[in-house]
């Protein structure tokens, strides 16, 4: 076993003395022992979280390896004989504590309900701060990148991944995400102990938000069932927010895409990408019926930004098929527009913004 370096001896009652040969030491506190067996484990290679316990228990068990000296084979394998024992007597254990259980259950429960519990017991939450920071929403994370110093804004945006990251700078006033993007190339010297010190003060942050019912605004929410609904449906009920809440109407059609909005919210670079995950049927059924519908545009479009022998070939295969019914033409619109929303969601599509659209 590699000791470590004799030194004078002194209360041998917890630091391990030198007992009559053959016979174990008993006169060790449980502090010692519990020294004895994470130096054991430690010089067999074995990886012991010891970070996951709390920090006054981490400061004992280091004072007290430091006091300890040499334990003789026969007190050694007295110790580590009663604590497998003891080990084998405990048939479930319990963290201690709300925020014992709260790091039991990460990830297991939900962020609200976790945000919820910790913020009534008053005690802080476990885990590692960012993953909290990555589930929240965009629009909860633009007042914390105007509200911090430049530099707490530069980190933050550099542990987000890169879609929500370009999200939040395109929500900025231009001064500031130019302030914050360079103050970006300035994070090479932040040390991993900074940034989980800034993790944990934004999460606190958010977590002392009130907690929503709803993880989607109003705008987006209403957006995304109109996206869903028939364009009869659709067109209805914009009209008659039109009449109740001009604003609002405004906004929800920005956040609507439907077939119509191919041409004006996709860059044709990224088309191939989209067509590559559409129904071959899909696509013949839409583009068939794009005209009838009023969507000509978006058709003309998609054909447009293809090679010529792929539009030709779609040409012949729409004149094959013949006049589509509207209820197929809806349905395969449907599908081609939630294939784009499902791309856009997962980062693989960048949607234009109208407000780009119409500067």
């Amino acid at each position: 076993m590699d000791f470590l370096p004799m030194a004078p001896m002194g209360d041998t009652s917890s630091l391990g003395g030198t007992p009559a040969p053959g016979k174990p030491d008993l006169t060790l506190s449980r502090k010692a022992k519990a020294a004895i067996v994470v130096r054991l484990l430690l010089n067999e290679g074995a990886d012991i979280p010891l970070e996951d316990l709390p920090e006054e228990l981490q400061e004992q068990l280091t004072k007290q390896m430091g006091q300890m000296r040499v334990i003789d084979r026969d007190t050694l394998q007295h110790v580590v004989q009663e604590f497998a024992e003891e080990v084998e007597r405990i048939g479930l254990s319990f963290p201690g504590g709300i925020a014992g259980a709260l790091s039991a259950l990460d990830g297991k429960i939900s962020p609200k309900t976790a945000a919820r519990l910790a913020k009534e017991a008053n005690v802080r939450e476990t885990g590692d701060p960012w993953m909290r920071i990555k589930d929240v929403g965009s629009e909860r994370l633009v007042p914390v990148m105007q509200e911090e110093s430049i530099e707490v804004a530069a980190v933050l945006l550099s542990k987000l991944d890169v879609t929500k990251a370009a999200e939040i700078l395109g929500k900025l006033p231009g001064p500031r995400a130019r302030q914050i993007t360079f103050a970006v190339s300035q994070t090479g010297g932040v040390t991993p102990d900074a940034v989980d010190r800034i993790g944990r003060s934004i999460a606190d942050q958010l977590s002392a938000l009130p907690l929503r019912a709803f993880d989607e605004d109003p705008v987006d929410r209403v957006g995304a069932i109109l996206n869903s609904s028939t364009s009869i449906t659709r067109d209805d009920v914009l009209e008659g927010l039109d009449e109740r809440d001009e604003g609002f109407a405004n906004a929800v059609r920005k956040a609507i895409f439907t077939f119509g909005n191919i041409a004006e919210r996709i860059a044709p670079r990224d088309l191939p990408r989209v067509l590559r995950d559409i129904d071959q049927a899909d696509l013949i059924a839409a583009l068939g019926g794009a005209e009838a519908a009023g969507m000509k545009v978006s058709a003309d479009f998609i054909l447009e930004n293809m090679s010529g022998r792929m539009a030709d070939q779609l040409r012949e295969e729409i004149e094959e098929a013949g006049k589509q019914k509207p209820a197929d033409v809806e349905a395969a619109m449907g599908n081609i527009v939630a294939t784009i929303r499902a791309l856009e969601a997962s980062g693989d599509l960048l949607l234009i913004s109208p407000d780009e659209d119409e500067e």
